[in-house]
């Protein structure tokens, strides 16, 4: 009888017993509107980051384009200046119209680049007397090389200039191709056949097939053809003077590529590439060209008037040879261009701004459209300075 009382007075204390409660709030999790409004506000960063990444990357990528432009427009002007002021240097006053012979338009527009092709002892220093000919055998003076600090195998494939002071107008290009000199011991003999090449000189300058007797104490020195030029098509056919081929002679065959062409020691032609990314090059003339005393304004290349061809007669080319001799300054326009256009660029650029669109320079118009490369211009104005000088390095005028 008292079982039933014991079970329900232990069933009454269990009941009164505090346990944890394991319910869970309904605030613990997130709604679906706030998993979209946080989805949708961290997807608005992250395509704001991206954006910014882009545009960073398209701005970084268009800076380094300018900055090699830069680098090669600068690189064009240093060695097409420095040379253009050494022109002339080593020759007799009476050759001066031989130091330069500019072409204007040499190559198809509608860029039209213009060409300066130079003549001059523009590195070594080289004076020496012959003593007596016969046929291609030149006995010469050597004892002032003896100090010299170079030895036979450097003289050898050098082009040099003899000129004779006692027959006016004598005048041959050779290269030394074979030198015998006696260390100490003067007489030597050089070995010159003649020096004409692949690249005619300036004005077509060539042996004047003076005798023999012309050349006794004859003056022989270095000398150096140049020729600078812009290839914009990067097809040979459009250079028919030069005859470049692709691959061959360091021809690229790549568009915009400045070019120095030259003769290398065996007295072959050599193109060498010096700039990438050249859009135009432009040269103007400064000289006394009327002869009144006073400093002419730029003028282009007169190819007509100017350039001394095979079939003038001796009047015309002894006139055109003293024009060419007043020049004394030239004007150089080097004009780069982006290898790409800009990726940065919005919009369309103003016709009236020229950064995106090839400007004019000197006789060159300017293009008519706006492609989106960018254009860096750099202009200098190089003066002929040693053109009054006789004999490279011997101080004398």
């Amino acid at each position: 009888m008292n079982k039933p009382k014991r079970e329900e007075k232990m069933k009454g204390k269990t009941s009164t017993r505090n346990f944890p409660s394991f319910a869970f709030s309904s605030r613990g999790g997130f709604t679906v509107i706030e998993v979209l409004v946080g989805s949708s506000i961290m997807l608005a960063i992250i395509v704001a980051t991206l954006s910014l990444y882009t545009r960073s990357n398209k701005v970084s990528v268009d800076q380094q384009q300018f900055a090699e432009i830069q680098h090669d427009v600068r690189a064009a002007m240093y060695f097409v200046s420095r040379d253009i002021r050494s022109a002339g240097a080593g020759l007799l006053t009476d050759l001066i119209g031989y130091s330069l012979e500019g072409i204007d338009g040499h190559g198809p527009s509608p860029e039209s680049p213009d060409s300066i092709k130079l003549m001059g002892n523009f590195y070594d220093p080289l004076d020496l007397t012959v003593q007596f000919q016969a046929g291609v055998i030149f006995q010469v003076d050597v004892s002032a090389l003896n100090s010299s600090p170079y030895q036979e195998a450097f003289y050898e494939g050098k082009e040099v200039m003899i000129t004779s002071p006692t027959c006016p107008g004598c005048f041959a290009l050779l290269y030394i191709s074979n030198i015998s000199w006696p260390m100490g011991v003067a007489p030597g003999t050089f070995a010159m056949p003649p020096g004409q090449s692949e690249l005619n000189p300036p004005g077509g300058l060539s042996d004047t097939g003076c005798p023999a007797d012309c050349w006794a104490d004859a003056k022989i020195t270095f000398i150096q053809i140049k020729q600078y030029w812009l290839d914009t098509t990067g097809n040979p056919g459009d250079y028919p003077d030069l005859n470049p081929s692709v691959g061959q002679d360091g021809y690229l065959g790549i568009p915009y590529t400045l070019y120095l062409t030259t003769i290398d020691e065996g007295g072959d032609i050599s193109h060498m590439p010096l700039a990438l990314n050249i859009e135009s090059l432009q040269f103007q003339y400064f000289g006394d060209l009327d002869n009144d005393g006073i400093l002419d304004g730029p003028t282009d290349w007169d190819n007509s008037n100017w350039t001394i061809g095979p079939m003038d007669d001796e009047a015309t080319k002894q006139a055109k040879l003293v024009l060419i001799s007043r020049i004394r300054m030239v004007q150089i326009w080097v004009l780069g261009r982006t290898r790409n256009p800009y990726v940065s660029v919005s919009g369309t650029p103003s016709a009236n701004l020229h950064l995106y669109r090839r400007p004019a320079v000197a006789n060159s118009a300017v293009g008519e459209e706006t492609d989106k490369h960018r254009r860096f211009l750099l202009e200098s104005t190089a003066q002929i300075r040693n053109m009054s000088l006789s004999m490279y390095n011997s101080g004398t005028n």
